[in-house]
Order: structure tokens, then C-alpha cells, then sequence
């Protein structure tokens, strides 16, 4: 009877150790990658001669125009330092809904030397406050405004007795897809560099393979 002898199967254990550093690699890396956000800018429309007196109205009545004599604090943003002072914003914009004072506002005071990151911090601002009466002046002071949401204490709350309201309710992609058809959607959501893994693993695995075949004619 012959002894038994070890056999040492190099791509394997290759493959047992790369594989799980590319998984990480990549993987750390897609995780890294920047997520993109979009904001939404809605613009007034412009007064032009061929409009109507009532659309010349209508156009004034939602612009920034009846606005700009209320009541304001004004705050000075110097340049590149709105981030730094975003706790100090957010507590003012608070401060301002609490009040709930007809006709107040904020005016956070920003020029041509304001840095387009202290611009995008003052709508984060916004969104962490969860302020959504604001906007920027591109008229004429080129200031951004925060509005007060005036909410009336004497007003009594109405319950909606209607019935034809329609729900929608958003499922992900996925969760229409069975068997394949799902195993295949999640396949193509992968990264490239995920394809660039999997292909790499198999190649691994079909050396190995050929490894074991050969050794096992050997012997």
C-alpha cells in the first residue's frame, strides 16, 4: 500500500486569498463613490408688454416683490464660512418658525465673494431645519431669504371626508421579480468591477481544476 501523499493545490489557495482582498478592494471602493444629489430651483416668470393686466398681477403677486418689506434679521455670511456656522443658521431658522410672526424672514446676506459651497450649505440648512419657505433674490439684492411658514393659531383643522383619494405606493424594482428574472435584475445592479472579481474567481477555478485532474492521473 502506498503512503499518502500531500498534494498542494497552488491556485486554490491563490485564489483563497486574492478573491476575498478583490471583494473588499472594490467593493470599499464603490462605497466611496460620491452619491450625486439633485436640487430643484424653481424660477419667476418675467412681466413682459403683451401680458394682460391680470397675468401682469398674477406674475407680480408670485414674485419676491411683495415680500421684500417685511420685517428681517439680517444675517452677514462671509465667505467660505456658512458650513462652519450651519448650527448657528439652523437654531435661527428654528427660532423663526417658533415665533411664527406674520411678515418675518431672514436674510442671509451673500455676495460675489461667497464661494458656491456656502450657497448649497444654506439650502442644506434649509432641508435640516426642514424650512421649506425660502428663496434667493436674483432680482436685485442677490440675497437668500428664509420666510416664515405662517401657521394661524385660531384656525381650526377640517377632516377630510373625501373618499375618492388615490394611494400610490412605491415598490422597489425588484419586488415584482421571481426566481431568474430577480437573480438577474440583482446581477445587473452589480458594479463593473464586481464582473472584473467573478471573472477572475472562475478562471481561478477552472486552473485549479485542471490542477486536480492532472494530480489525480499522477497518482
Amino acid at each position: 500500500m502506498k503512503p499518502l501523499k500531500k498534494i498542494y493545490y497552488v491556485p486554490g489557495l491563490i485564489s483563497a486569498i486574492i478573491i476575498p482582498v478583490l471583494f473588499w478592494f472594490y467593493g470599499n471602493r464603490e462605497m466611496q463613490k460620491p452619491i450625486p444629489n439633485v436640487m430643484d430651483i424653481g424660477l419667476p416668470s418675467k412681466v413682459h408688454l403683451k401680458n394682460s393686466a391680470e397675468e401682469k398681477d398674477r406674475i407680480y403677486q408670485n414674485s419676491f416683490e411683495p415680500l421684500r418689506n417685511w420685517n428681517y434679521k439680517e444675517i452677514i455670511v462671509k465667505p467660505n464660512t456658512a458650513r462652519q456656522n450651519s448650527d448657528l443658521y439652523v437654531s435661527e431658522i428654528k427660532k423663526l418658525k417658533q415665533r411664527n410672526e406674520k411678515e418675518t424672514e431672514i436674510e442671509f446676506i451673500i455676495n460675489d465673494d461667497n464661494s458656491y459651497d456656502d450657497l448649497i450649505s444654506l439650502l442644506n440648512d434649509m432641508a435640516i431645519s426642514k424650512h421649506e419657505m425660502y428663496g434667493l433674490d436674483l432680482d436685485k439684492s442677490g440675497h437668500f431669504f428664509a420666510l416664515v411658514d405662517y401657521k394661524d393659531p385660531n384656525s381650526k383643522e377640517t377632516e377630510c371626508l373625501c373618499n375618492d383619494d388615490v394611494v400610490y405606493i412605491n415598490y422597489p424594482e425588484d419586488y415584482y421579480l421571481k426566481g431568474f428574472e430577480k437573480f438577474s435584475y440583482q446581477i445587473s445592479q452589480l458594479p463593473r468591477q464586481a464582473f472584473y472579481v467573478i471573472f477572475g474567481f472562475l478562471i481561478l477555478l477552472n486552473i485549479s481544476m485542471l490542477s486536480i485532474k492532472k494530480s489525480l492521473q499522477n497518482h
